[in-house]
């Protein structure tokens, strides 16, 4: 569409005008809307709130969310890959991989959470979770991966937009795969031991928050 409106500015009089209709009207009034970068903040913001109102904590999210900047890395490395642009396809892609990405990590947060609330120590808990996590994680990611692939090879009419964002999400969701989930463990505990020592959280004798009873006082280990 640049081409067409610099050969039209340099060819045709002044007299003359040009509008677009369809798919090149829409990404033209797009693009004169909110930015995509807005867009992508606010998704990371509704999924931050409902996460936090899912697991009751302001820290357990960041532990989730924090695998999204490596499946956006690698969204962008496969576009460069083939060579394609960051249009509106990819951006739609970019914003799926924010529930995709942040769906591995679930899995894995969400059982390490369980056992550590059960009193196993935090590191315990989070090695648990992360080895019986794995497989359902594999398994469920490379079989997302691999429906996409006809997105990834679509031809004919509308095949480059099948196509940048089928990239997008392959590269996005096998680097969440392959990279993230060994950091996913890792963010957990960190966030865990931070919130234990800078937001109020108790660690009890066996390596593990100890809750305050009603009164106000630290409770004991737990049974």
């Amino acid at each position: 569409m640049k081409a067409l409106e610099e050969v039209f500015a340099q060819t045709m009089p002044r007299e003359m005008g040009f509008d677009y209709l369809g798919m090149s009207f829409q990404e033209q009034q797009a693009q004169k809307g909110v930015s995509p970068a807005v867009i992508f903040a606010f998704s990371l913001l509704c999924v931050f709130l409902i996460l936090a109102a899912q697991y009751e904590s302001w820290s357990l999210p960041f532990s989730v969310l924090l695998g999204t900047p490596i499946a956006v890395a690698g969204a962008f490395g496969a576009l460069l890959l083939r060579g394609q642009e960051n249009n509106v396809y990819a951006q739609i892609g970019l914003v799926m991989l924010i529930g995709l990405a942040a769906k591995n990590a679930i899995l894995i947060v969400e059982f390490a959470k369980m056992e550590y609330e059960k009193g196993k120590p935090l590191m315990e808990a989070t090695l648990e979770g992360a080895k019986l996590r794995l497989r359902p994680i594999l398994m469920t990611s490379f079989a997302f991966i691999l429906g996409c692939v006809p997105l990834a090879i679509a031809s004919g009419a509308g095949g480059i937009s099948r196509q940048v964002m089928g990239t997008t999400v392959i590269g996005g969701m096998t680097a969440a795969t392959v990279i993230a989930i060994f950091l996913i463990p890792v963010t957990y505990y960190v966030m865990e031991r931070f919130a234990i020592r800078f937001g109020g959280k108790k660690e009890g004798p066996a390596g593990h928050a100890a809750p305050a009873d009603p009164a106000g006082k630290e409770g004991g280990p737990h049974a």
